[in-house]
């Protein structure tokens, strides 16, 4: 990506804007990123645009996305009221980790933007049993568990709540939970299962 294509004026003014947020000079940022002051200052001033190798140190250094900086738009996604009703998952392809967002957000794990889930109704093959006892429902799924095909977690959520569980190849294809019959058929109340190869399912 070459520095022409940038809009070195909205960069400079971004970088500025993160600098002052985080109480630094120039200077300090120069030192930490081993430059000059005077580069940082042409860069606040729209006179340059950091190199490509440089970005990823910002970002680090500002907490903030490089695509956000290479923009130099740090606007904040359109207000959402954040309920559980609008959870959505995402899982890492390379390690597994589930990460929820109650509203719209910029996800990004092991160097990859993940998407959103889709939820899909449950099927034959991706059915689940619920059996209430006294205090807890037992939930039985019947799927595979083996290394490449299995159901990796789990949740239980309400408007207020989000209870998860983690499930492992070879582990047995069941959890228990606080009492959840009864409540599957309210509309604030949902219970997801994901298939590692399949995706997610909803109860």
């Amino acid at each position: 990506m070459g520095e022409s294509k940038l809009d070195c004026s909205k960069v400079g003014t971004l970088l500025f804007r993160l600098r002052k947020e985080k109480g630094l000079t120039q200077k300090q940022v120069a030192d930490r990123m081993n430059l000059s002051d005077k580069t940082i200052s042409k860069w606040e001033r729209g006179l340059g645009c950091p190199d490509v190798n440089l970005l990823e140190e910002l970002s680090s250094l500002f907490e903030v996305n490089i695509e956000k900086i290479l923009n130099g738009n740090l606007e904040p996604n359109a207000l959402d009221s954040g309920n559980f009703r609008r959870l959505k998952f995402y899982v890492c392809p390379t390690y597994g980790n589930v990460i929820t967002s109650t509203g719209n957000a910029e996800i990004p794990c092991c160097g990859r933007r993940l998407s959103p889930l889709t939820v899909k109704p449950a099927d034959d093959e991706h059915r689940a049993t619920v059996e209430d006892t006294d205090g807890e429902s037992y939930v039985t799924f019947h799927h595979k568990m083996e290394k490449d095909h299995y159901i990796s977690f789990v949740a239980f959520v309400t408007n207020e709540k989000l209870l998860l569980i983690k499930l492992y190849p070879e582990q047995e294809a069941s959890v228990r939970l606080p009492k959840i019959g009864p409540l599957l058929h309210k509309y604030s109340t949902r219970f997801y299962y994901c298939c590692s190869r399949h995706g997610l399912y909803v109860l």
